[in-house]
Parts: structure tokens; C-alpha cells; sequence
């Protein structure tokens, strides 16, 4: 397989898409809302699977140095809000969790993608990562993320904005 292409607008520099999407605990969340502060968009396939449950600690574990930089961390799946809350419960997590069951906040991004595992392909979730800066522009963007120090790596971007 190829690389994947980020979508049209995902690139370094442009506006981020925007988004309102239901979130763990109630409620929605809107990158809007957050206009005036850093933003760490991160994509995750699915709740308490290995690599995603490690991903969110990572970030839960650093929360407090994020905000210390001013910066937010959401993490998108198609998983819906009571996955999420159940999920953020078991994993004592800090992070806020947003709920893209339909899948049209993950396209924008560009990280609906075709995957191969043991010879079959299908479509699924991209582990990406988006830092948005305070004027809500892409800051930086880590496609096909690899876990070890990747938390650390965005949150030292973060700081660096």
C-alpha cells in the first residue's frame, strides 16, 4: 500500500477543519471552542485495544504539562460517547474523548484510509495526530503515528508554538 494522502486542506499551515462532535460524560465539544489556545487533535481506531488504550494514558500521563502549555488534547473514534465514558473510567484518562460515529470529522482530516492486515484490506482509522495553534491553523501533523514518545514528541511541539 501506499501512503496515505491527507486531505486536501490537512496540510501544515492550513485551517484546521472544524468540528462539533458529542463527546465522553455528555454533552459536545467544538474545536471552536477553543480558539485562542493549542489544540492536539489525535485519531485513534478504537477504544481498549492495546495501542489505543496505551496512546490515551500517554496522553492522560502528561495532561497537566499540556495544560501548563496551554494546549488541549481530544481523541477521535467512531466509537460512541458510552464506549468512550466506559473506556475513560477503566483507564482513569484525561483526555477529552469526541465520538465521530459517522465518520465525516475523520474523513476531513484525511485519515479514513484503506489498511492491509494479514493479506485482507479494508477501510479503517488512521493513527494520526493534528496540533492546531491558537489562530486554528495546522501547526504540525504525524501521519501513521508509532506510540513510543509520541505523547512527549507533541507535547514538546506544543510547547515550541
Amino acid at each position: 500500500m501506499t501512503s496515505p494522502k491527507p486531505a486536501t486542506g490537512t496540510q501544515t499551515g492550513a485551517p484546521a477543519p472544524q468540528f462539533t462532535l458529542p463527546r465522553d460524560g455528555g454533552g459536545r465539544v467544538s474545536l471552536a471552542d477553543f480558539r485562542g489556545q493549542k489544540v492536539v487533535v489525535y485519531f485513534y481506531p478504537r477504544d481498549s485495544t492495546p495501542g489505543c488504550t496505551h496512546e490515551a494514558i500517554d496522553f492522560s500521563a502528561l495532561a497537566d504539562r499540556f495544560a501548563a502549555a496551554d494546549t488541549v488534547v481530544i481523541g477521535v473514534s467512531k466509537d460512541s460517547v458510552r464506549r468512550h465514558d466506559n473506556f475513560k473510567a477503566k483507564n482513569s484518562l484525561s483526555v477529552i474523548l469526541a465520538s465521530d460515529e459517522d465518520g465525516k470529522v475523520i474523513d476531513s482530516y484525511g485519515v479514513w484510509v484503506e489498511k492491509k492486515l494479514y493479506g485482507r484490506t479494508y477501510m479503517g482509522i488512521e493513527r494520526a495526530t493534528f496540533l492546531i495553534d491558537a489562530a486554528g491553523k495546522i501547526a504540525a501533523v504525524w501521519h501513521k503515528v508509532r506510540l513510543k514518545g509520541h505523547a512527549e514528541a507533541v507535547l514538546e511541539a506544543a510547547r515550541a508554538l
